[in-house]
């Protein structure tokens, strides 16, 4: 039995302290970022909110380090050793060292003098557990973004649920890291020699608790009870910054792809953000400039990049427009319902014809979702947005609850972010004019106006929880689509463009020999 005594070692970016009992991590502090208070610094765990014991073995069973007094020996300002001896010259050394500048710890378990006294099993077991603190506003939004998160070797990454309780046994396969994530941070083991048998669970955390979720982690790794080979670890206590995570990886053989805790979306748009988004806004960002108005050029430029598509989606929608009298003509000649089939044959001939096609606006708005997509995947993942306010925004990366009124509304919450709801109304408007352009009312499209009134409606409901950034960016990309379609429209000469058509489809029948026929777009 001990005294507990508690050791910390620091650098510019990090502080962590070890406690004697056990001889583990005992809390992890963050220098450069800020609590909810904006005060203080972040801590990820602290006292209880963490264990971790190493199960050793001898002839009379395990030995668990959690129920152990170290010594703390050899102690410097960034490194420090905790010792389980045995007696004068056996012991089981736990040593510590924080890299300058980094939040990465290495880890490493040498026996000296232990032959004998433990069992010739080359292997450690392993508990390790913590609950992962609300470190943000939106505890909702964090929650969905926090999970329980392993690099399989050689392999993907992969995950736990994080919308329910879950758990995975991994069974023989070799995993190189496990990481118990928030949305913006993370505590992460890595194993040089891979973990093995392991068995990771994440429980739910009841909101108001201060907490989102509980993880755990059994595992088992390498272990030389003659001391000849150390085990050889590390710990990441750090942000969930993509090019932090990154530079991990620079001059490792292989890859611990930490970098993937950043969830950039599926395999094309995760390649859009991680070659081009990011280092676009790092450009603007390093100009010095508020994050909204980074934000703000980020969706202009986005907006240029597909301007091509858009102009092909407007124009495909003119032509139809153009053709709507000759339509009416052929919705009048058929009135009757068993006259659709006749009717849908004579308006797609009258398409062709004109060489128009009413799907020509789809592949062009398809090209388009990639680039829309990044931004929705990478602004709720920006730690550079936590914490920076724009406007009545105190905090780009979570709500800006201009009204809050305590008690909780099914699907809404308890408050209503206004820039989710300049978001919705853009978006009505949008729908209003878009349809008023396409007389999408038509007969032959019931109940499509309902829908696309209704989506606009139903965003209110689906982003009010998300980050202002996220719904900053819809916002302001909403409205430059409404300018680019009224720009678009009073530039647009109709006539021109009716006259254009006929011109194609005379064409067309000369070529034909007189007979109509072709397509196109």
């Amino acid at each position: 039995l001990g005294d507990v005594y508690k050791r910390q070692i620091q650098n510019s970016v990090a502080e962590i302290t070890f406690t004697t009992k056990g001889g583990r991590v005992y809390s992890a502090m963050l220098k450069e970022y800020k609590g909810q208070d904006k005060t203080n610094p972040v801590v990820l765990f602290d006292g209880d909110d963490a264990t971790m014991s190493f199960n050793f073995y001898n002839k009379q069973g395990a030995i668990q380090t959690k129920d152990y007094y170290f010594e703390a020996v050899n102690k410097t300002d960034s490194s420090v050793t905790m010792r389980l001896a045995a007696d004068n010259a056996s012991y089981i050394d736990f040593i510590y060292t924080l890299k300058p500048n980094s939040y990465l710890m290495n880890f490493e378990i040498k026996a000296t003098g232990m032959e004998g006294k433990l069992a010739s099993t080359e292997y450690v077991d392993i508990d390790w557990t913590q609950r992962a603190r609300q470190l943000e506003k939106g505890f909702t939004y964090e929650n969905r973004l926090s999970e329980l998160t392993y690099k399989v070797k050689g392999d993907n990454v992969d995950n736990l649920s994080a919308a329910k309780d879950d758990e995975k046994d991994l069974g023989n396969t070799a995993i190189d890291w496990v990481a118990f994530k928030n949305q913006f941070f993370s505590s992460v083991f890595i194993a040089d020699q891979d973990f093995n048998k392991v068995s990771v669970k994440s429980r739910m955390e009841q909101q108001g608790s201060g907490y989102i979720k509980d993880y755990s982690a059994e595992m088992s790794t390498f272990f030389d009870p003659s001391g000849k080979q150390p085990t050889e670890m590390y710990f990441y206590f750090g942000p969930n910054h993509f090019k932090t995570l990154k530079a991990l990886d620079k001059g490792r053989t292989e890859k611990w792809e930490l970098n993937r805790l950043v969830y950039l979306g599926w395999p094309l748009i995760r390649w859009i953000n991680q070659f081009i988004t990011i280092n676009v806004f790092d450009w603007l960002s390093g100009w010095g400039l508020s994050m909204g108005i980074v934000l703000l050029i980020l969706t202009i430029m986005v907006k240029v990049v597909v301007y091509p598509a858009t102009w092909k989606t407007y124009m495909s929608s003119a032509k139809m427009r153009v053709l709507k009298p000759y339509i009416n003509e052929i919705n009048a000649k058929y009135p009757k319902k068993e006259d659709a089939l006749k009717k849908q044959q004579e308006t797609m001939a009258l398409y062709s014809k004109y060489g128009v096609s009413p799907m020509g606006g789809c592949l062009p708005m398809l090209i388009q979702m990639p680039v829309f997509m990044a931004l929705f995947f990478f602004v709720p993942n920006a730690i550079e947005l936590r914490q920076q306010s724009f406007l009545w925004a105190p905090d780009l990366s979570t709500y800006d609850d201009i009204i809050n009124w305590g008690t909780n509304i099914p699907l809404l919450g308890n408050h209503l972010s206004l820039f989710c709801l300049l978001f919705s109304i853009t978006n009505i408007l949008n729908t209003m004019y878009t349809m008023k352009q396409q007389d999408m009312g038509q007969q032959q499209m019931p109940g499509m106006k309902l829908m696309m009134y209704i989506m606009p409606v139903m965003f209110i409901f689906i982003f009010n929880g998300y980050s202002s950034g996220l719904n900053y960016y819809y916002f302001i990309s909403g409205l430059i689509g409404i300018l680019t379609m009224v720009i678009l429209r009073k530039t647009t000469d109709e006539k021109k463009l009716l006259a254009m058509l006929e011109a194609r489809k005379e064409k067309k029948s000369q070529k034909n020999g007189g007979k109509p026929g072709g397509g196109g777009l």
